[in-house]
């Protein structure tokens, strides 16, 4: 199960604290492809969350109108 933090706390940490904070949240018997699959989670997240802050966003109307046509 991936963790969630509180995205002040995340923010404000270099990505060397957020890597070694993720991985020391792990469960003991987490595998090297859970850690891998946890940090590009977040990763994608915070890509996300930049791009939104930035104004790169599509409005719900664009992207129903995207996936209709990718669903064809």
């Amino acid at each position: 199960m991936i963790g969630f933090y509180k995205p002040d706390i995340l923010v404000s940490m270099t990505a060397k604290q957020k890597v070694m904070k993720i991985v020391r949240d792990l469960p003991a018997n987490a595998s090297i492809e859970d850690a891998m699959e946890r940090l590009l989670f977040l990763a994608k997240i915070e890509k996300g969350l930049e791009q939104a802050d930035s104004g790169q966003t599509l409005s719900h109307a664009k992207v129903k109108e995207k996936m209709a046509r990718r669903l064809k």
